[in-house]
């Protein structure tokens, strides 16, 4: 309820002033800074002070008759009124502008504390999802496993292979897996191709005595290592009757060609030997890793002696690639493919010198000495280097048949792999002849 005796347009003079010599009512103007402009606008001023209503005094006690006169009380006036304190509102022009700034600030640590919750939530969320997807991973992967043993039992060899295929590829390193991927390849070779024999006509049931004697036999070839034994035996059982223990036979004979055709390699300087017997191995499974690296490193070695003395770049870069890998590997020469290596390097270098080309020759000549010490090597170091750094040493003017190839790469080591050189034409350059004084 509004006060209507309060002037809303009119400001009430104070009593000190109505003190100083202002008539009652009189209505005097009050003075508003700049700040206060806005806020006296809007906010109503009381023109007249209302004094407080007076409290009504206490009634007086009734004076009793009686022979002693009683005095009575002297009536306490009340206070004076103290006129209302007008409070004057904040200035709001000042202060507003730090209200907005902690307003500002709080509205600004907020959103940078929701933003960071929010990332920490999402990787949180990125982990725990990573960590149940490899945990789903790792369940398929020992369930396709499981099954696939129970395949291999069951006989059914193709999905079997499937299964531990599938595994080999969401994880390589899967313990036993690559054991009973080759068992099942083994298995399916020999079954793949049947190899009994159907006759139109009922025989009557073969003797097995020999058959049996012929399976002990090689058993104990295989338990001795004599390979070529046990394979002559294994092929005699064969023969004797397809039927018996066909996949065992067809596992030795796996395993007896492969080691013979390693012996070969590696002992007897046998090279189409091993290399013969390790592909008929291959027939039967799938070659390890070490018997495929020695069937390799044979065929190099063949392929690098069929151009010594031919092409002498050719020869360096098949025996740059055997002889680090395997210096002890030979043929029936009897020359090891180190000691290969070093002589290509050497008639690689004599031919560049021979053709002119003095710093090719002596980086070859370099590379030979790094795998052994010869003297006539050294010499012809020597004259190379003369004649690249432009000393008036001439090369000879016969040449020897052939092209120049490019040669190692300088900062090559003999272990490294040198790519192929380009083919170039086998014509021999005409030889100018000299002048005659």
């Amino acid at each position: 309820m509004e006060n209507p005796s309060l002037d809303e347009t009119n400001p009430t003079r104070l009593p000190e002033e109505q003190d100083a010599g202002a008539q009652p009512g009189e209505t005097l103007p009050v003075t508003i800074d700049e700040d206060e402009a806005e806020f006296a606008n809007t906010v109503p001023i009381p023109t007249e002070i209302v004094p407080a209503e007076q409290p009504a005094p206490p009634p007086e006690a009734p004076v009793e008759a009686s022979g002693l006169e009683q005095t009575a009380p002297t009536p306490v006036p009340p206070p004076p009124a103290e006129p209302p304190v007008v409070e004057q509102p904040p200035a709001a022009g000042r202060r507003s502008p730090s209200i907005r700034l902690v307003i500002f600030l709080g509205i600004l640590v907020i959103l940078v504390l929701g933003a960071l919750s929010a990332v920490a939530g999402y990787y949180s969320g990125i982990q725990q999802r990573q960590l149940a997807e490899k945990g789903l991973m790792a369940q398929s992967i020992q369930e396709q496993f499981d099954l696939g043993l129970q395949d291999m039992q069951a006989g059914r060899y193709d999905l079997a292979r499937q299964r531990f295929e599938y595994v080999i590829q969401l994880e390589p390193d899967f313990p036993g897996v690559t054991d009973k991927l080759a068992d099942v390849l083994v298995l399916l070779n020999a079954t793949a191709t049947p190899t009994v024999f159907f006759t139109p006509t009922p025989s009557p049931t073969p003797d097995l005595r020999g058959v049996q004697e012929l399976y002990t036999q090689a058993q104990a070839h295989l338990e001795n290592s004599e390979w070529t034994l046990a394979i002559d035996t294994l092929l005699a059982l064969r023969k004797a009757d397809p039927t018996f223990q066909a996949v065992w036979v067809d596992n030795k004979l796996y395993l007896a060609l492969r080691y013979r055709g390693m012996d070969k390699i590696l002992k007897s300087c046998d090279l189409e030997g091993g290399i013969y017997d390790l592909s008929q191995s291959n027939l039967f499974g799938p070659l390890d890793r070490d018997a495929d690296n020695y069937l390799t490193w044979a065929s190099l070695y063949l392929t690098g002696a069929s151009f010594w003395e031919l092409d002498w770049s050719q020869a360096v870069y098949y025996f740059a690639q055997v002889g680090p890998a395997l210096p002890n590997l030979c043929d029936g020469s009897g020359i090891t493919a180190a000691e290969r290596y070093r002589l290509a390097l050497i008639g690689y270098g004599d031919f560049l010198a021979k053709g002119g080309d003095w710093c090719g020759a002596r980086d070859q000549y370099t590379l030979a000495l790094s795998l052994g010490p010869d003297t006539t090597v050294e010499e012809a170091l020597t004259n190379a280097t003369l004649g690249c750094e432009g000393a008036p040493e001439q090369p000879p003017a016969a040449s020897t048949p052939g092209t120049p190839t490019p040669t190692l790469p300088l900062g090559v080591t003999p272990t490294e792999t040198v790519p192929p050189p380009e083919a170039t034409p086998t014509e021999t350059p005409p030889v100018e002849p000299s002048p005659t004084p």
